[in-house]
């Protein structure tokens, strides 16, 4: 039973009398949605501005990819392998125990408090189908731009089973990476009626998320190798108002997100909904400044990535920091992501949409930072180098285990199906031969508006109507 929204153990879900608090259910339902409104369209238009003109719709369609991919397997069996009450060696649930959701016809009550709190178990289940689905849909922008459509939907099957739903158990399914009697931090600190003495804090998914995500995007990234021309042609995005946008709907739907993960609209989803904010607010100037400061122009783009870095930060820590340490813990997300991102170039992956610099290195400081600044058992609120030492383990872990199972899939995929379209494909541009489609006809086509072959004398360069050549 949790008492700390996702933060401690979920499971065993305890099976509520059958009275449902409406309030709960209608605020998680809403929260969910606002969760996949991140995927679809947030995350497709923030990731799809930033490419190339020849490859923006092969991007958007890797987010939709995800969801249709995940959306069936968590139904199938993703779920029970999360979520189930029959732990396999606190790495997995067992997967057949709600195989097709059946079985989740109940009432919960995920705190265990009597006449507050019950919801559906399905209403749980859609929320936690559209975490899955945009932690796979973030791992796509670290191979922008010349990678097959087939091998990525495959390899969102694969992962998501192999990499994703045992990080889930292991971190909030009651797991090795939880609180647990059974887990990594009571083995180190020691336990209390079946609980850890130090519970590790990922209140929405810094480690299940966002440190899943990114390091899986730096191995994919090291495995497909770089795009052609990197480092050395300009890669600049095609439409950074697109980017604006789709960062302005993944801001809007994080609180659902990370508000959500409380389980129910109370005083601590208050505090999370206001920390989301202050931190998210911070780590966008805090991109800018040092932007402003290295390159001497404040960028569109990167306050947009900037308000991505501390919506990753403060996801883990939302629900144990005050307001003023979620400023702090923004601050530095922002200023550490933006000089993460150019990495890649002096080391040489090629992480296409940063993927490493702002999930990976972003979600590493929040899920460290609150052991730093939690106002309960953070080191610099006296409570001791204990949670910070848990923080770091779990931190870890996840690296660890979420790094080997993906170098595993992508060097099985790369040895079977390739990761990698023809070279004269990706200098095309993808859109065309893995869809058939481009995302703008800036040709000039024929007919009357246009200046159809009858408006132009013969020989002469047909134009568009903006009176550039075609």
């Amino acid at each position: 039973m949790i008492v700390d929204g996702m933060s401690t153990p979920l499971m065993p879900l305890a099976e509520a009398a059958e009275t449902v608090d409406y309030a709960a259910t209608a605020f998680l339902i809403l929260c969910a949605s606002l969760v996949l409104l991140m995927t679809i369209p947030g995350l497709a238009l923030f990731y799809g501005g930033m490419t190339r003109t020849k490859s923006v719709l092969n991007m958007m369609m890797m987010s939709f990819g995800a969801m249709g991919v995940v959306g069936i397997i968590y139904v199938l069996y993703g779920y029970s392998m999360s979520f189930g009450s029959e732990n396999i060696g606190g790495i997995i649930a067992n997967p057949f125990e709600k195989f097709g959701l059946a079985g989740t016809d109940t009432i919960i009550n995920p705190f265990g408090y009597e006449g507050y709190g019950n919801i559906p178990e399905l209403a749980f289940v859609g929320f936690q189908l559209t975490f899955a689905v945009i932690t796979v849909a973030l791992i796509s922008g670290a191979v922008a731009d010349r990678v097959k459509f087939s091998t990525w939907m495959v390899f969102s099957a694969l992962w998501v089973t192999f990499a994703y739903f045992p990080i889930a158990h292991m971190v909030w399914g009651g797991g090795l990476l939880s609180g647990a009697e059974g887990g990594l931090a009571a083995a180190v600190f020691g336990v209390t009626d079946g609980v850890a003495n130090v519970v590790p804090i990922d209140f929405a998914g810094g480690t299940v998320v966002h440190i899943n995500a990114g390091v899986a995007g730096l191995v994919l990234a090291l495995v497909v190798g770089q795009r052609i021309g990197f480092g050395k042609v300009a890669m600049r995005p095609h439409n950074v108002p697109l980017t604006m946008i789709g960062a302005g709907l993944l801001w809007f739907g994080w609180f659902g997100f990370n508000a959500g993960s409380e389980l129910a609209a109370d005083e601590t989803a208050a505090l999370v909904w206001v920390n989301t904010t202050a931190a998210t607010c911070a780590a966008m100037l805090g991109w800018l400044v040092v932007e402003k400061l290295r390159d001497g122009h404040a960028t569109s783009v990167g306050a947009a990535s900037g308000v991505v870095a501390g919506l990753v930060a403060i996801t883990p820590a939302c629900g144990a920091l005050s307001p003023l340490g979620s400023i702090i813990l923004g601050v530095v997300a922002g200023g550490l992501a933006a000089l993460a991102v150019g990495l890649k170039f002096k080391l040489g992956y090629d992480d296409s949409l940063d993927v490493v610099g702002v999930h990976l290195v972003a979600g590493l400081w929040g899920t460290v930072g609150a052991g730093l600044l939690a106002t309960s058992t953070g080191l610099f609120y006296g409570g001791g180098i204990d949670q910070l030492v848990v923080q770091v383990l779990v931190a870890l872990a996840t690296l660890v285990i979420s790094g080997v199972v993906t170098l595993i899939i992508a060097l099985a995929l790369k040895a079977t199906l390739g990761w990698r379209v023809p070279e004269d494909v990706e200098i095309a541009g993808i859109d065309g031969s893995e869809h058939a489609e481009s995302a703008y006809d800036i040709n000039s086509r024929g007919g009357r508006m246009s200046g159809g072959p009858s408006a132009a004398p013969t020989g002469a360069p047909a134009k568009n109507l903006e009176g550039a050549q075609a």
